[in-house]
């Protein structure tokens, strides 16, 4: 449900809330009566916060997100967001908004958790204070710190654990944050432990990716380029002893072989390099784009190549499905210049009537289809992702008469993404 109408609705069931004329008083709230205008302009404005700090999955651009939008909610002149450590003792991250960079550069130290701060990072509790340096537990400001007065204090809590704690100083325009103001920042931080949740998970399944790459391409290595650099390593030692042997004739009849097992190693090495990727397709024209996709993939694996294509089926696709298809496209041939040891590919673009096919066939050594997984790892997500967006269908399966390896995709006309 958006934010702005369950608040809405929270406060029209809330029992603290009874009418008085075209006002609501808020009982047990020292604050004065919000008439429904201003009620309408605080939930419109919490929506837009609670938007804001969830618009970005990189944990750093969060922060800095929740940080702006608390300020600007209950229009603090400060504001902070610090993230304590795994004991929850210690801030490890302190992030600002209304300090400028040569201020901030100024100030001895960052606060480490200690008085005022340390009551809402030990004991979890909202905290609202007229003037921040008169509270018993105050141990004052490092030095060159600017001078603040009204302080609010929030924790961010997700299922159970402290993500972090917001803090505004200086409220502009009173002398003190107001009881809707605590309201608001508390409902804005149940957000914001969402949008931090959601941005460190995202942050791990990134790290997952890397290291996941990184284990594919270490296999691949170590089953292809590596183990043919060892073939070829053989070989020269075997026309090495020949030559030492006086078998001349014999060492000239190996070498060729040592020679063309290196050159395809190099290209190996190039398609991983280049990862066969041409830069510039816009969706505009899906036969010109292959035709160029295709030109480099030959280049590299020196593949024969055919390529088959219906105009009427390029016309019938929209930029985004062309799009789609291209991308596809560019992650088979990467895998089969990559694992196929395939010395040919053909390639068609069909209009099949309602739908259009793309279809990818090599003559390589094909595929164990319990191992399609591993193999193509998220390349195949990416496809199978690219191909549920159009509304069509991926297939994997053995090529022409059984040979080598076969990407098919069947989409629906006229469909975006």
């Amino acid at each position: 449900m958006n934010l702005f109408y369950s608040v809405v609705e929270d406060i029209a069931n809330a029992p603290r809330l009874s009418p008085r004329r075209n006002h609501f008083t808020m009982h047990g709230m020292d604050s004065p009566a919000l008439d429904l205008e201003s009620i309408g302009k605080h939930l419109l404005a919490l929506d837009e916060a609670a938007l804001a700090v969830s618009a970005d999955l990189a944990l750093a651009e969060t922060l800095k997100r929740i940080v702006v939008a608390a300020a600007k909610l209950v229009n603090a002149r400060y504001a902070a967001l610090g993230v304590p450590d795994e004991t929850g003792e210690v801030l490890i991250e302190f992030v600002t908004t209304g300090i400028t960079p040569e201020e901030a550069a100024r100030i001895s130290h960052r606060p480490r958790g200690h008085g005022v701060l340390g009551v809402i990072l030990r004991e979890g509790v909202s905290l609202r204070l007229r003037d921040v340096r008169a509270h018993p537990r105050a141990v004052g400001f490092p030095a060159r710190h600017p001078p603040m007065t009204s302080f609010l204090g929030v924790p961010i809590v997700h299922k159970g654990r402290r993500l972090g704690n917001l803090y505004l100083t200086d409220k502009q325009g009173a002398e003190e944050f107001t009881a809707e103001d605590q309201r608001l920042i508390e409902l804005l931080a149940v957000h914001a432990g969402l949008a931090i949740e959601n941005a460190r998970l995202y942050e791990q399944v990134q790290q997952l990716r890397v290291l996941e790459e990184r284990q594919r391409i270490g296999m691949d290595l170590h089953d292809g380029v590596i183990q043919s650099i060892y073939a070829v390593g053989l070989t020269l030692e075997y026309v090495s002893a020949q030559l030492a042997d006086g078998d001349a004739a014999g060492a000239r009849e190996r070498l060729p072989t040592a020679i063309e097992s290196l050159n395809a190693t190099i290209r190996d090495i190039r398609s991983y390099i280049l990862d066969l990727r041409p830069r510039h397709f816009e969706g505009d024209n899906l036969i010109e784009g292959l035709k160029r996709l295709l030109a480099e993939f030959k280049a590299n694996t020196l593949m024969i190549v055919d390529f088959i294509a219906d105009p009427l089926a390029d016309r019938a696709l929209v930029p985004e499905a062309r799009l789609a298809l291209f991308h596809i496209a560019q992650e088979a041939l990467s895998n089969s210049a990559r694992h196929s040891r395939a010395s040919r590919m053909a390639v068609r673009l069909l209009d099949q009537g309602d739908t259009v096919m793309l279809a990818l066939n090599d003559n390589g050594h094909g595929f164990n289809p319990e191992q399609v997984e591993r193999r193509v790892g998220h390349g195949l997500m990416n496809m199978q992702d690219r191909v549920r967006a159009l509304g069509g269908s991926l297939t994997l399966g053995p090529g022409t008469n059984g040979q080598g390896a076969e990407v098919r995709v069947v989409v629906p006309k006229k469909v975006g993404v």
